[in-house]
């Protein structure tokens, strides 16, 4: 694994607002921004959560142990844990505006509605024909309560923002 792509998740959380909390959340963020062209060199895949990629998850391990992201565990109440990540050092300056403008917006979101946006955009990538239906039939425990209507009101909010390729007309 390269340190170049530790510093790439490093970089996308310092352009997330410098924390991000959750494994599940990161890879939504770098997911999209990658699918919006204002991120690059991760493939991702289908797994229970949604868009994954091995290499993104390896790489922020890898970005841990060479200090350029401090990443923190914690437990939760039903006995798991999860990650807080915090960047090391400040975004680049270099990076656009826009590109801080939608990690913010990602990292800010509803985790369970981040997951069902970005699932169902990788659905959509996939020509599934209804993309929130086939989300909804996949993760029920999480469509339900309004949080499908949410989620495609996050997308309709991400697609707002212009980016380099944009995001799929599903909203």
């Amino acid at each position: 694994m390269p340190l170049n792509d530790a510093k790439k998740v490093a970089a996308i959380v310092a352009d997330a607002g410098g924390r991000v909390v959750g494994r599940t959340r990161l890879q939504k963020i770098a997911y999209l921004l990658t699918v919006t062209g204002l991120e690059s060199g991760f493939a991702f895949s289908y797994k229970h959560y949604g868009p994954y990629s091995e290499d993104l998850a390896t790489a922020a391990r890898m970005g841990s142990l060479f200090g350029e992201l401090t990443e923190t565990e914690q437990s939760t109440s039903w006995g798991g844990s999860y990650s807080i990540y915090t960047a090391t050092a400040p975004a680049e300056a270099e990076v656009g505006d826009l590109r801080r403008q939608f990690a913010r917006a990602a990292a800010n979101a509803d985790a369970i509605e981040l997951e069902l946006a970005a699932t169902a955009v990788l659905l959509a990538s996939e020509s599934y024909s209804d993309p929130w239906a086939e989300t909804a039939r996949r993760k029920p425990e999480k469509a339900e309560g309004g949080r499908i209507d949410r989620a495609r009101e996050l997308l309709r909010a991400l697609s707002r923002i212009p980016t380099p390729v944009p995001l799929p007309a599903i909203v």
